[in-house]
This record gives structure tokens, C-alpha cells and sequence, in this order.
């Protein structure tokens, strides 16, 4: 367990717990989730728990915040932050290879003097045999 604490709003979820074996955009209830964040920036941090992943010797994921003023997604999407995990044989960098947990993501919805108004999680994998569970939603941390 994490020394931080996160506040938790369903109405900031980003994904619901769910195994993900192929590239996707992320579902809360079995439905795309697009959360609308209005027409400011905002500052938080994508929380997000990896309950199961398998690290075959291929196997690499990408989480990705990725922001558009489609509410579809349909154009202008750009990713706001992005998070690897896999086997350390293709992680970027040769990072070590990734473990269950809670990672913290900084994420904000203002790249290159533009605010995204609309914000999903789109998580990229490749590999032979790739599964990642996880659950995520945007929060502040707590002390």
C-alpha cells in the first residue's frame, strides 16, 4: 500500500477494472469513457491501480491521458501523458520490468497553449500474449 491517499469521485473515472488484451480506448460500464472537463486547465493526477499484467518477454503497455476538443474523439486528439509498463526487454529505457501497484500519473489538460476540453485514457499494448487489468480515475492526492 502507497503512502498517499487519493479522493476518489466517480464522476472523474477514467476506467473500471477489466482485463485489456488489445489497443482501446478505456470503457467505465461497458461504454467508452469521455469525462468533460469544461474550458480551463486543470492540474491533477491520474491514479491508476495495476491489479494483474502479464510481462511476457514482449509485452508492453502504454497508458495514455489523452485530451481533444472532440467529444467524440473523433479529431484533434493529443496525448496529455502517458504511462509504460512491460518486460523490462522492451520498456523504454530499459526500465525495470512493471509490478502490480498504484501508479501516479501528473496529468493537465493544457499542452502547447491549447486546453483540451475532453479527456479519455487510451491504453496501447503489444506483445505475443498481452493483458493488463487496472482501474483509473483523476484525483488530487491527499497529504
Amino acid at each position: 500500500m502507497g503512502a498517499r491517499g487519493y479522493n476518489f469521485d466517480k464522476l472523474l473515472q477514467l476506467k473500471d477494472a477489466g482485463a485489456v488484451a488489445a489497443s482501446a480506448a478505456a470503457q467505465v460500464g461497458g461504454s467508452n469513457q469521455i469525462l468533460d472537463m469544461g474550458a480551463a486547465r486543470f492540474d491533477a493526477v491520474a491514479r491508476i491501480n495495476v491489479s494483474a499484467i502479464t510481462v511476457g518477454a514482449d509485452n508492453a503497455y502504454d497508458i495514455i491521458v489523452q485530451g481533444s476538443n472532440s467529444a467524440t474523439f473523433a479529431s484533434g486528439i493529443e496525448n496529455l501523458a502517458s504511462l509504460n509498463l512491460g518486460n523490462t526487454a522492451v520498456r523504454d529505457g530499459g526500465a525495470q520490468t512493471s509490478t502490480t501497484g498504484i501508479y501516479e500519473l501528473p496529468v493537465t489538460n493544457e499542452q502547447a497553449d491549447t486546453v483540451y476540453r475532453y479527456v479519455r485514457i487510451y491504453t496501447k499494448v503489444a506483445g505475443t500474449t498481452p493483458s493488463i487489468n487496472f482501474d483509473a480515475f483523476l484525483t488530487t492526492p491527499i497529504g
